[in-house]
């Protein structure tokens, strides 16, 4: 495993610290492998590590994942690690994701207000914040080539078959929280699926040598 030299904000660093791998599932470890092993062979050959996390909107579970896998490379001190987010269409990133997420430690800043705000989203005071909003798959934001695309929707992994520039195409999907959107479990299902999302990349990323 590698060192972990950790310059998180301490409620993230808490928050990660109570996260348990041991809940993932065989089935799911083998969801994740390849994912590790695109990190992995990146690593190996000294190339930057560039994962962009795909779904239908680009609103909630691709961000999710974005953040979480940025701040999982920072914690197990993984260099040159980039992480992106797109969606099939452009909507805007939702509000709740943004709370969730200031609700586990991040700093969050709203850098423009229109239909699709444009957030700051700080995980360390040295690090560069992540610029969220929501964007189309070949946003001029994303990579072009030598990336990972993550499916991180089953409606984006069927409805899209071919991501252009992508090195390699892994569905791992995540159950969409906008179900509970307008009830009362609404804010505690968000902060369930932003914790699963978080647990499994602390695997993945703990894997790496």
């Amino acid at each position: 495993m590698t060192t972990i030299q950790s310059t998180l904000f301490s409620d993230i660093e808490n928050i990660i610290k109570e996260l348990n791998p041991q809940t993932i599932s065989d089935e799911r470890k083998a969801v994740l492998q390849p994912l590790t092993e695109f990190i992995q062979s990146k690593l190996s050959e000294n190339q930057e590590i560039r994962i962009n996390f795909i779904c239908t909107h680009n609103s909630r579970r691709s961000h999710l994942s974005q953040v979480w896998a940025q701040t999982m490379a920072n914690y197990f001190n993984i260099k040159n690690v980039f992480c992106y987010s797109g969606g099939t269409e452009s909507t805007a990133l939702f509000p709740m994701v943004a709370e969730t997420l200031q609700n586990s430690g991040f700093q969050i800043k709203t850098i423009s207000k229109n239909e699709n705000p444009i957030y700051s989203i700080k995980y360390a005071d040295n690090e560069h914040p992540i610029i969220g909003f929501s964007k189309k798959i070949d946003d001029d934001f994303n990579p072009k080539s030598e990336f990972a695309a993550i499916m991180t929707c089953s409606q984006a992994d069927g409805g899209c078959p071919f991501i252009a520039g992508a090195e390699k195409r892994i569905p791992i999907t995540f159950e969409d929280p906008k179900a509970f959107d307008n009830t009362p479990q609404q804010a505690e299902k968000y902060n369930e699926r932003s914790v699963q999302i978080a647990t499994e990349l602390f695997y993945v990323f703990s894997q790496i040598n």
